[in-house]
């Protein structure tokens, strides 16, 4: 099954065939966004589109289809098979993960029991996030990151939204698990807390993070990490989109056990971190020797930057072009 049909039979008729009639290539397609009584979007190559009921791609959202409750109804019943009630757990944090790895953010009417979200009704607003990877789009980066022992450095990678983080960081798990022509693979622990690495269906990785690698599907971050060092020895922890004080003391945790820590974060320079109390404190305490800053969303890895842990650049990749400055 392509790519296209695997993601088109998860969708309610009308909609179905609104995407059915799409010209672009689908592996552009980064999110599908459905609201009722509002127009139907896709993100393709970093830019949002209306689409057309005959699937027509525009900047003009007048002319879009028009997402109707019921678009939504169906849509959910079949990206849950027809059960929400085995995805409750999923959907207290507000989305539901299917076959193929893609995420489905929904929001809607929350139930509360006492202080805890117990589920959600009246899905009324989807966002499809298609899953992507993209092999060896790390290949480039990876021997700046690794020291003379092949080792690699406590490193942080940052970037806006969409602009190829969580895909980076998937391709240097999976390089790092099966090793390359230079270096011998190693164990990789991923807490993976939005199955949004390795997009675990049922348990199941949906993409390739190399065979050394153990992944915690949809636990917190911070319990993740010191999980997977008293439970499964890893050599190396990736985790995405950290932030909070706990993510500090695990990833503290991680380092002084003697393991190497992956991360990513949003921002959009070595400044932006700076200006953040908790990853200031990052910066300050030295946990991460290496920061790659991405900058482009047309392309993963198409734009980067290393920098060193005081924040001075060491080389730089845009568009082919490598400019080194000493220091690797």
């Amino acid at each position: 099954m392509d790519r296209r049909e695997e993601l088109l039979r998860n969708f309610g008729g009308a909609v179905r065939a609104v995407l059915e009639h799409i010209r672009e290539d689908f592996t552009g397609i980064q999110e599908i966004r459905m609201r009722a009584d509002s127009p139907l979007f896709v993100f393709y190559r970093g830019q949002e589109y209306g689409v057309s009921p005959e699937g027509v791609l525009s900047r003009n959202c007048q002319q879009a289809y028009v997402v109707t409750a019921r678009d939504i109804k169906d849509t959910v019943e079949l990206l849950s098979q027809y059960s929400m009630y085995a995805y409750e757990d999923e959907l207290r944090q507000g989305y539901i993960t299917v076959a193929g790895g893609h995420r489905v953010g929904m929001a809607g009417k929350i139930v509360m029991d006492g202080t805890r979200v117990k589920t959600m009704r009246y899905i009324s607003f989807l966002n499809i996030r298609l899953s992507h990877q993209v092999k060896g789009c790390a290949q480039v980066l990876l021997p700046h990151l690794t020291d003379s022992n092949g080792f690699i450095y406590q490193t942080l990678i940052l970037s806006p939204p969409r602009c190829g983080k969580t895909t980076l960081l998937r391709d240097l798990i999976r390089l790092l698990s099966d090793g390359t022509k230079d270096r011998q693979g190693v164990t990789v622990g991923v807490a993976d807390e939005r199955s949004e690495i390795g997009a675990c269906y049922l348990g199941k990785p949906q993409n390739d993070l190399g065979k050394r690698t153990d992944v915690l599907d949809g636990c917190p971050k911070a319990e993740g990490m010191m999980m997977l060092i008293r439970t499964m020895a890893p050599q190396v922890v990736a985790v995405d989109e950290i932030g909070g004080r706990s993510d500090l003391e695990a990833m503290e945790y991680v380092v002084n056990c003697g393991c190497r820590l992956i991360a990513t974060v949003h921002g959009s320079s070595f400044e932006d971190l700076l200006g953040k109390p908790v990853l200031k404190e990052m910066v300050r305490e030295k946990i991460f020797e290496r920061f790659v800053v991405l900058g482009s969303r047309e392309k993963p890895g198409s734009s980067m930057a290393v920098l060193d842990g005081s924040g001075k650049e060491l080389w730089k990749n845009v568009g082919g072009k490598e400019e080194c400055h000493g220091g690797i």
